[in-house]
């Protein structure tokens, strides 16, 4: 029962990371109606730029997360202005391809500047601790908690700033917002800006867990696509249960069934509910 416990746990970290992830990229598939097959690559760049101010410049590990942070979401928001701003929103195929060139051109630009080799970042929370009977690290709670918290933050941005409802608007309704006024290319950047930066949360909270490489980002944003439609494209509700439904039945099937099937759980789950439920979980009508 113990080791049942135990990966529960590991499964809300490895969840928490991956609902971070999927709501960047739901936030961005409520935009564009397309997903954005580049998100990976922020998420990457993220870890990347948190080590690389920790490690050169000696800077708080907190204080790296944030220039992460800041660094990232101006980067999707260049991305955004010179590439996916520039095409026809009605057609998805250069949308995809251009998302998919982004994808190329950062790990090309990642192994460029920091290499191919494995790099690990040094937490200062690589402590362990006894909670309940059950050994943790201290950067796992550290994950856990700091992803609620940003959950519930992009919650009440959403639901008590104009602009968050906007973004919801965009999303739900494109030409009604268009109608009552709402500017588009704002909410856009802010979208965008707002999803790496969740990526790039993401990428540094789980980095002192997980080895930084250049293609890091590859097998999560594979795992955040399964979430999403899991969940129920478009459904933020769905990115966040979904990427903790994904979580916790990949560190349980690890245990109880093989580690090498790990990373098939995502796909078989993906198999199973859209059976039961093709719309997803929390299916949301985007128009």
């Amino acid at each position: 029962m113990e080791l049942f416990f135990q990966q529960l746990l590991n499964g809300l970290t490895v969840g928490s990371v991956y609902s971070l992830v999927a709501l960047g990229l739901t936030l961005v598939f409520g935009i564009l109606h397309v997903p954005n097959f580049a998100h990976g690559a922020l998420y990457m760049v993220g870890a990347y730029v948190a080590l690389t101010v920790m490690t050169a410049l000696g800077i708080n590990y907190w204080l790296a997360i944030a220039i992460a942070v800041v660094v990232v979401a101006f980067l999707s928001i260049l991305m955004e202005r010179l590439v996916f701003s520039r095409l026809d929103a009605k057609d998805p195929l250069p949308i995809m391809i251009a998302a998919i060139g982004m994808l190329f051109f950062l790990e090309s630009f990642a192994q460029y500047i920091w290499g191919s080799q494995y790099q690990r970042m040094v937490t200062p929370y690589g402590d362990s601790i006894q909670i309940l009977g059950l050994t943790v690290t201290i950067q796992r709670i550290l994950v856990i908690v700091a992803a609620v918290l940003l959950m519930i933050l992009l919650h009440l941005f959403l639901t008590r700033t104009m602009t968050g409802a906007a973004i919801i608007a965009m999303s739900q309704n494109r030409s009604g917002a268009f109608l009552v006024g709402i500017h588009s290319s704002r909410v856009a950047m802010m979208t965008f800006a707002i999803a790496g930066g969740l990526a790039a949360a993401a990428a540094a909270l789980s980095a002192p867990i997980n080895l930084v490489f250049p293609s890091m980002g590859n097998l999560v944003i594979m795992k955040a696509f399964v979430i999403i439609i899991i969940g129920g494209m478009g459904s933020i509700p769905g990115a966040i249960i979904g990427g903790y439904i994904l979580g916790m039945a990949e560190s349980l099937g690890a245990t109880y069934l093989s580690a090498d099937y790990k990373d098939l759980i995502a796909f078989f789950l993906l198999v199973l509910i859209l059976t039961l439920k093709p719309t997803g979980l929390f299916a949301k009508g985007v128009k």
